[in-house]
Order: C-alpha cells, then structure tokens, then sequence
C-alpha cells in the first residue's frame, strides 16, 4: 500500500538517499543532450553512470517514476549498492517488499533487499527489480553552455533484466524516469545538488541534431542570430494536476499518478471554437479522463468525439486545400505541393489549446499540427484513441517539439514557450559544442 510522508520527512529521506555532502561541487543546472531516433522515433538521452563511469544511453519517458537500467548485461561498478530493506531508501520509493536472490550477489541480485516494479510502458511490460545506488555524473551548465561535470555519488535506481529492453531504441540500456515521483531523476537531482525540483524539455524535430533537457532552473539560452533567445523568460503558464490513481505500467492501490497532467478548458482551430464534451477534459475519480503531455506516443491521442469533433473543423478550415488518400494512423492528408509553407511550419489553420491559466494558450502551428508521411502527403497529426480511453488528450512527442516546456513540481506549473521556430531557434540550438 502507497502511503504519503510528511515533508520534512521526505526532504530527510531524500538527503540521505542522494548523501549530497559528498557531491564534487554545487551546480546551479545541469544539461543533458537528447537526440531523436531515426527507428523508432523515441528521445534518448545520455548520462555517466558507475565506477568507472560509463556513458548510459536512456529513452526519455517524461512521467516515468525513476531510472532503471539493465543490470543483467555487463553492468560492473565498485559503487553498486542494493537497497537493505526497511532502508529510508527503501521509505522513500514506496518500496515495502523485501527479498533475497539465489543465484549469487551481483547488481541487481542481493538478499535482503527491497524491490520496485519497472515498467516498458512501449511494449507495455512492467516486472520486478531490485531497488539500489549507483554514481551518476552529468554536465553543469550556465544555461549557454555545458560545465564541469557534477557528481551525484548515491543516486537511487532500479535495476532490470535485460528483457524489458524489448521496443527501445538500439543502443539504449534502459528508462530515465523523469516523472514527478520522489525517487524520479529530477527530484533527486535537485536534491543531490540543492536546486530547486525543476526541469525543462526541449525536443528536436530532427534525427540529425540533438534537443536538450536541463535539469534546474535557467536560463535557458538557444544560439539566435542576432543575439541569443532564452523562452524562460517570457513562459506562458498552466497548473499542473495530479491524477490520483497510477498510469504506472504496474502500482500499488492508491498510488497517485506520477505523469504531467493538465487542464484544456477549450479548443480553437482557426480561432473558432470546437463543439467537444468538456467533461471529459476533467480527471473523475477513478483516475479517467484529462489531459497528459507524453514522450511515449508519437503523437497526440485524442478520445474519439474530440478527435472527431476537431478533425471535422480541421477539415473545414483547411476546404481550399487539394487532400490526399490517408495514410494510417492518419485520416485527414493533403498534397503536399497545394499546401504553402512558412517559418513555423506548413501554411494550415493554428490550433490553439487554451488551458487553465492567464493567457495559457498553447498554439500549434503547421510545423506541430502537420506531420509529412512520404514526399508527396503531409497529414493531420492527431490520432483517435477509440471511446473509451484511459486518458481523453495525450498530447505526444510531435506537438512537443521545437516548443520548450520547462516542469516546475515545487510550484506544480507547467510553463510553455508556444513554437521557436516563430522566434528564429529551434531546441536543437543549445551551444554543446563549447564549454562554460
């Protein structure tokens, strides 16, 4: 059973787990690269992980509950430690179960240790996994440029068999878990290094040039000609929602959900509203219902009478434009020669998201909305997640693209800069090659 910890319990359990009185120095940020994959279409990103470190290839999941990494293929390092039970570390991930392996102490194999259930969620499996601390090195970052490396020697994860690698990206060894779970990567980054439990996404549209995550707060500088642009500055924003029942692949009853929730109060296409069944926009009590930003799906997911209600009015809007046959999992494609282009994308109708907030309107422009299937189509990149859906909006990784989302869970906010290609950068124009 899932039970809540006072605050000050959990800020104790979280400087023991991390032993942040032992990391190299005080970074204000860090800063990873994520790169698209071309296969899979996946966001995978890079840390330094072990003793010795070795580079740890990881796909981005954004409402993951922790790391995990798979223990079972050659992970050597000096710096393992398991989990005992009945540990604070054991506390702070919820991890009540203890047990021992038989087969000989290795990573990910101990007595007398507690176990979490890591979950694949693209091939929807989850399966046991031993709780344990490992080293974990990132680069700092003045927010232009990557930094000295910074040490977190105690970092809390999950070990997995080799399995659960099925349907990831080649070359990734497992999961960063960026969700905002206690034991998630970035609470026990902020709290390895005392900056606050906040983190920002940017994604690449391309598979030849890496996007960035940075872990603290900014700026966050993206090269622009003539000078360069920080989106923090200037963020719209929206409350983040708790869904109280788990999305997790596998949980304990009542467990709350450890994903990015959001209110949409309406749609517009074309600045004209969509008639939608707004109940649905809110979570009801089993956990149902919302609006989730997700790097797991491709694309934006949409329960059927609002994927319906806003491919019609999509289709209305766009009624001077030659379509073309659908190409699956798409309905509504166009020929691509009688569609204009502009900076921000293919010459079609915006469609804005006003969500809960001031001013919170989240606008895709062609280049977000539109996706291109072959040299010929481009097609509406939404597709219908049947009448009955989990959640009714799962905004997917193509909408995500090129705009910075920047997750405050201290203030539970969401900030969103809206596209950068209208302000002339794009997220894969964080200066890696040079060093603050």
């Amino acid at each position: 059973m899932a039970y809540s910890l006072p605050l000050f319990l959990t800020s104790l359990l979280l400087a023991i787990s991390i032993c942040h009185a032992q990391t190299s120095f005080r970074p204000r940020a860090l800063v990873v690269p994520v790169r698209k994959d071309a296969s899979t279409q996946q966001y995978v990103t890079t840390i330094q992980q072990r003793t010795p470190l070795v580079p740890v290839n990881l796909v981005v999941h954004l409402g993951g509950q922790y790391l995990w990494v798979d223990c079972d293929n050659g992970y050597v390092s000096s710096t393992y430690r398991p989990a005992r039970c009945r540990s604070a570390q054991c506390s702070l991930a919820n991890a009540n179960g203890c047990g021992d392996c038989f087969s000989g102490p290795r990573p990910g194999c101990n007595n007398n240790t507690c176990g979490v259930t890591p979950d694949n969620p693209f091939i929807q499996l989850a399966t046991g996994g031993e709780l344990a601390e490992d080293v974990v090195s990132a680069r700092s970052t003045d927010g232009s440029n990557p930094g000295r490396a910074a040490v977190a020697p105690r970092f809390l994860f999950a070990c997995a068999p080799t399995f659960l690698l099925r349907g990831l990206a080649s070359g990734a060894t497992g999961l960063a878990g960026l969700g905002r779970a206690r034991i998630g990567m970035p609470s026990l980054f902020a709290a390895a290094f005392s900056f606050r439990r906040k983190f920002a996404v940017c994604l690449s549209s391309s598979t030849s040039a890496n996007g960035v995550i940075f872990f603290g707060d900014g700026p966050y500088n993206f090269i622009r000609v003539p000078a360069p642009l920080n989106p923090a500055a200037s963020l719209a924003f929206t409350p983040l929602f708790v869904n109280p029942v788990s999305t997790a692949g596998a949980f304990s009853q009542g467990e709350a959900s450890t994903e990015y929730f959001i209110k949409i109060n309406s749609i517009n296409v074309n600045n004209s509203p969509v008639a939608i069944n707004t109940t649905l926009l809110d979570i009801d009590g089993e956990g149902n219902g919302g609006t989730k930003i997700s790097t797991v799906n491709q694309y934006t997911i949409l329960e059927t009478s609002i994927y319906r209600a806003v491919v019609d009015a999509f289709s209305r809007a766009t009624a001077g434009i030659r379509r073309a046959a659908a190409v699956a999992p798409f309905e509504l494609c166009y020929d691509r020669g009688s569609v204009g282009s502009t900076r921000v994308g293919p010459g079609v109708p915006n469609i804005d998201l006003v969500l809960q907030g001031q001013n919170a309107v989240w606008t895709w422009t062609g280049s977000n909305s539109m996706v291109s299937v072959n040299d010929d189509v481009l097609c509406l990149a939404v597709v219908n997640g049947g009448a009955n859906p989990r959640t009714a909006v799962v905004i997917g990784g193509h909408q995500i693209e090129d705009n910075l989302l920047q997750f405050d869970l201290a203030a539970s906010r969401l900030g969103f800069s809206n596209t950068l290609l209208g302000r002339q950068t794009t997220c894969a124009n964080f200066n890696f090659t040079s060093t603050a």
